[in-house]
């Protein structure tokens, strides 16, 4: 189990661990050893709330799968384990970010002062740019 919040944690179940090759730093190591961590978290079968998991599958965007798995490739650090806690922290990061509820959006008019200066501003503006461009003659 990995706690987010006092009331909602992750399954195990719902997480499959798989160590690759990584490339990068490591020198011959990294040639041996499969220290990257991919790890795959099912959106669908967790016991996450639906609203949760609408938003985890728009933060998560090109990383979720067809199948409805969260991929999160972690390769960054030289061993195995800091890899496999780097992900499971950005997992939980991902969730975090999911369980916040978006504020709904009021709309609001602007008010009389503000639409007047809007069109002071507008007139302005086209009293400079009638300004510009040819000269006329006036001895026509």
């Amino acid at each position: 189990m990995i706690p987010i919040t006092d009331t909602i944690a992750l399954d195990d179940r719902d997480i499959e661990e798989r160590f690759v090759r990584a490339s990068g730093p490591g020198g011959q190591n990294v040639n041996k050893v499969s220290t990257a961590v991919e790890l795959r978290f099912s959106i669908g079968a967790s016991s996450l709330p639906g609203d949760v998991k609408a938003r985890l599958r728009v933060i998560g965007g090109s990383r979720v799968t067809a199948e409805d798995v969260l991929v999160i490739d972690s390769r960054e650090h030289r061993t195995q384990a800091q890899n496999r806690e780097a992900a499971r922290a950005r997992l939980v990061e991902f969730v975090t970010r999911a369980l916040v509820r978006p504020k709904r959006r009021r709309p609001t008019r602007p008010g009389a002062a503000a639409r007047e200066r809007r069109l002071v501003t507008k007139k302005q503006r086209g009293a400079v740019k009638g300004l510009r461009g040819r000269g006329r003659r006036d001895d026509d």
